[in-house]
């Protein structure tokens, strides 16, 4: 795909999960009586500005990130509107609320994408070449109920009869076919030393478990990230694997290549993975400013306002520096082999 439209794709990308996670602090903020200062989407020098209110809306010029500027966020204030006048609970709402916009956006983004693939039935729609169920007298439109002694309730459940059997082993297959049952025996094909039972099951499209699924695939991702990171904390994965936005640019053409239903999923990916990494509580996360508000509202005084604002200033600068070292990496990895 062309360079300028894979950077126009990456940069709209870019845009959206920013203004989501920011809109989210943005509403809440309000909702919460916060004073907000200015909402902006990009960083670096100011482009337009309109003030509306007292809060001022603008764009600037890097489209890498973006900021809600609360008052007394960053600063000692005596406002009464200020975020750092207001409660622990409100505090860690408004902190919490960039990630969960991101988190809901990943389960719409992924519904669309159940939506638009479709969700595996349990009848037939086609098969592999030389499948064995095929010459057996499978038929496409069939409906499976039962393999082996294993009734079938969805496509998952074929796979989970179909595990730990060998390439030798006949396996029994029910289907429905104009309202009678027909069993076939067989055995699996093999896939490249796997042993697949050689049928693609039709793909429908029902909203309930687009729905359903959309909220399912957005856990098993969870979940996976989160071991991902674990494994990154315990050295079990190299900070070399991370990428930064130039990794993130490469994946945007990627998946453009393999259609446009691939950046919906990767974006969804990576919305998802702001959510979960802003809420690490590290120092200038919002995992790390709730942190700091669960420690202040037990701790009373012990931490000031200026004392928390060195932290996140601190966490700040190591959060630039490991921006710094991704982006390295992913040139070394994406950028450097393309001009040899």
């Amino acid at each position: 795909m062309n360079l300028a439209i894979t950077i126009i794709i990456g940069i709209i990308m870019f845009c959206l999960l920013i203004l989501v996670h920011e809109f989210g602090h943005f509403i809440t903020a309000k909702a919460c009586g916060v004073k907000v200062n200015e909402f902006s989407l990009g960083m670096g020098p100011q482009i337009w500005s309109r003030q509306k209110g007292e809060t001022k809306y603008s764009f600037r010029a890097l489209p890498i990130g973006g900021f809600c500027a609360m008052e007394g966020e960053d600063e000692d204030s005596d406002d009464d509107r200020a975020f750092n006048k207001k409660s622990a609970p409100r505090k860690g709402l408004i902190v919490c609320a960039g990630a969960f916009m991101n988190l809901v956006t990943c389960i719409v983004l992924m519904i669309i994408v159940c939506f638009v693939i479709g969700t595996a039935s349990t009848t037939i729609g086609s098969f592999l070449s030389n499948s064995n169920f095929q010459k057996a007298g499978l038929r496409v439109g069939d409906k499976i109920v039962q393999v082996d002694d294993k009734k079938i309730s969805g496509w998952e459940d074929v796979s989970k009869a179909l595990a730990g059997v060998g390439s030798k082993d006949k396996v029994s297959v029910t289907v429905e076919r104009d309202g009678q049952e027909v069993t076939v025996k067989s055995t699996l094909m093999n896939n490249n030393g796997s042993y697949i039972i050689g049928i693609h099951p039709k793909m429908v499209r029902n909203p309930v478990k687009c729905v359903a699924n959309g909220f399912i695939s957005t856990w098993n991702m969870t979940k996976s990230m989160y071991k991902v990171i674990v494994q990154l904390f315990s050295g079990q994965v190299s900070t070399k694997e991370l990428s930064g936005p130039v990794g993130i640019f490469y994946m945007v053409g990627e998946s453009a290549h393999q259609g446009f239903i691939y950046v919906i999923y990767l974006t969804a990916l990576i919305s998802l993975n702001l959510a979960i990494v802003n809420m690490l509580p590290l120092p200038a996360l919002d995992g790390g400013r709730l942190l700091l508000i669960i420690i202040r509202r037990f701790t009373g005084k012990l931490i000031s306002d200026s004392t928390e604002n060195k932290i996140n200033f601190v966490g700040l600068m190591l959060l630039f520096g490991l921006m710094i070292y991704v982006t390295f990496n992913d040139v070394l990895r994406f950028i450097v082999p393309a001009f040899k």
